[in-house]
């Protein structure tokens, strides 16, 4: 067994002062006021590792001309088959930054050119290759407003219209959801694709529909299709959201939001209401939420230093640290074993020389599940 010491712990839940974080092997045994194993290190703060919810990292990489983008696929317009984790690269610079920042996990989606554009990965960021990369699946993205149709470039035929993008992704659910009821009714196969067994899979529930949608009015759109089709539904962005009432609607019907990117620039009448000041109604509501850093629209490395807007909206520093571990981790569904520091969750946690708040403090050290990165 292993013991770091820190003048401050911040667990993702509490924050205790003089402890050790006690860890066995990748498992976190014990915090303590005494040291349980061999002495590795000591440290101003530690903290859980930092989890990105929503980034495009290893998709759009650093160094690499826009040709090489590999966040959109444009050959359907609803095309769930998609695998993010296909097109990372791990060789992508914007890892070793992150990590630099306490960013030891994102959870990477396709883009937001499609209705549907298939599945997301979350993944470890100092992993050799995408395989010994992935930890978990985190739900199938899709998009609604402006960004699908948006562009013409790709053989895919694309609505011109909100209403006609919101017909087309209708009429595709409906379609499966006739096939599945023809099934249970005559015990005959549904005669489902592989691109419609996934769509089957978010009508069923088995699988969380993560739908990119800016402003109200396309949020409101959203939860009339999730009320037409009853399937597991979160919301990621509402940049525009400007008015407390859509988060107070999540809320209400437990419907959890990947906010941000908070220092995202209004780049599209889609964000003419983008404010920092619109993360006042999230706090209010209550809604569940963590913050997202869109990765490159916001580097990966500044999902830390967003959380400024938390504390000047007077959030305590451990309130903030929670919303970037265990938030993050609960909207991904791993926070059985990430996001916070306590007995039998994995060893992944940075240490810093001072207040991770105070930009000139950095990180020292950081334990991936047990591993030493660096």
């Amino acid at each position: 067994m292993k013991s770091v010491r820190a003048a401050l712990v911040y667990t993702g839940k509490s924050v205790e002062q003089d402890r050790y974080l006690n860890f066995d092997g990748n498992e976190i045994h014990s915090v303590s006021p005494e040291p349980m194993g061999e002495a590795a290190g000591e440290f101003a703060v530690l903290t859980p590792a930092l989890i990105d919810p929503h980034s495009h990292i290893g998709l759009v990489r650093a160094g690499e001309p826009s040709a090489e983008r590999e966040a959109n696929e444009k050959l359907e317009i609803i095309f769930s088959l998609p695998d993010a984790l296909d097109s990372v690269q791990m060789d992508d610079q914007a890892f070793i930054d992150s990590m630099r920042q306490g960013v030891l996990y994102s959870c990477v989606v396709p883009g937001s050119l499609n209705l549907i554009s298939g599945r997301s990965a979350v993944i470890r960021h100092w992993a050799e290759d995408t395989n010994k990369a992935l930890v978990a699946r985190a739900g199938i993205k899709g998009a609604i407003g402006y960004n699908p149709i948006s562009t013409t470039d790709g053989p895919a035929k694309r609505p011109s219209t909100r209403m006609g993008s919101m017909a087309l992704l209708r009429s595709k659910l409906e379609e499966v959801k006739r096939k599945l009821a023809k099934k249970d009714e005559k015990g005959e196969d549904a005669g489902l694709s592989a691109e419609e067994d996934v769509l089957a899979d978010i009508l069923a529930g088995r699988e969380r529909l993560r739908v990119h949608a800016h402003k109200i009015d396309d949020i409101a759109a959203l939860l009339r299709l999730k009320d037409e089709f009853g399937f597991k539904l979160g919301v990621e962005h509402a940049g525009d959201v400007y008015r407390q009432h859509t988060f107070d609607e999540l809320k209400k019907r437990d419907i959890p939001l990947t906010y941000g990117p908070i220092d995202g620039f209004a780049y599209k009448v889609e964000l003419k209401h983008r404010s920092t000041n619109n993360l006042e109604h999230v706090l209010n509501s209550g809604v569940q939420f963590g913050i997202m850093t869109d990765h490159p629209v916001t580097h990966s490395s500044s999902l830390l230093l967003q959380t400024r807007w938390l504390l000047r909206l007077g959030l305590a520093k451990e309130e903030a640290i929670k919303v970037v571990s265990l938030n993050n981790a609960r909207l991904l569904g791993i926070d059985d074993r990430l996001g916070s520091l306590e007995a039998g969750k994995w060893a992944s946690f940075v240490g810093w020389n001072g207040d991770p708040f105070d930009m000139a403090s950095k990180p020292v050290c950081a334990y991936g599940e047990g591993r030493l990165i660096f």
